[in-house]
């Protein structure tokens, strides 16, 4: 199975940096083979353009804002049809993405968004602290996403 774990976000509005966060500390984890994991930032057409790649499973870590509080872990299954209320790519949303790779002849994954109630948004680097608190659960929930979509357990290693 091909799974695309893709952090987005921008680090130079605070919590909006939530997505490469997460992505850069799953650089240590044990993931399944066939595993891919990127940091698309703010380039939501790049993303695009990896999905016209046959991909099984695409998961997604971003802020996302649903009106709870700050450090929320919200999991989303997208619809990667139609239209879905969250999860922006920052000058590209999700539905303008499946919608790009629809239109270039591609097959849209099922799509998971792991995503995190923001706290402050201005313009500034790190993370607040309710939101740097949900990046390691954050973490665990995508490599727990990965292993069972991969139809086996995960391993039981250090640095899972």
């Amino acid at each position: 199975m091909s799974v695309l774990v893709a952090g987005v976000g921008n680090v130079f509005r605070g919590d909006d940096g939530f997505g490469p966060e997460v992505v850069r500390k799953l650089s240590g984890r044990v993931l399944p083979a066939g595993t891919r994991v990127e940091d698309f930032g703010i380039r939501g057409i790049h993303l695009a353009y990896e999905l016209l790649e046959p991909i099984d499973l695409l998961i997604v870590v971003d802020a996302v804002s649903r009106d709870g509080k700050p450090g929320t872990l919200y999991l989303i299954e997208a619809e990667t049809e139609g239209e879905i209320a969250s999860a922006g790519l920052h000058g590209m949303d999700l539905p303008s993405v499946f919608a790009f790779v629809r239109g270039m002849g591609g097959r849209v994954p099922r799509t998971y968004v792991v995503g995190c109630q923001p706290a402050d948004l201005s313009e500034r680097m790190g993370l607040s602290p309710a939101v740097r608190a949900a990046v390691e659960p954050a973490t665990s929930w995508v490599c727990e996403i990965a292993w069972k979509e991969g139809g086996r357990p995960p391993p039981n290693v250090e640095g899972r």
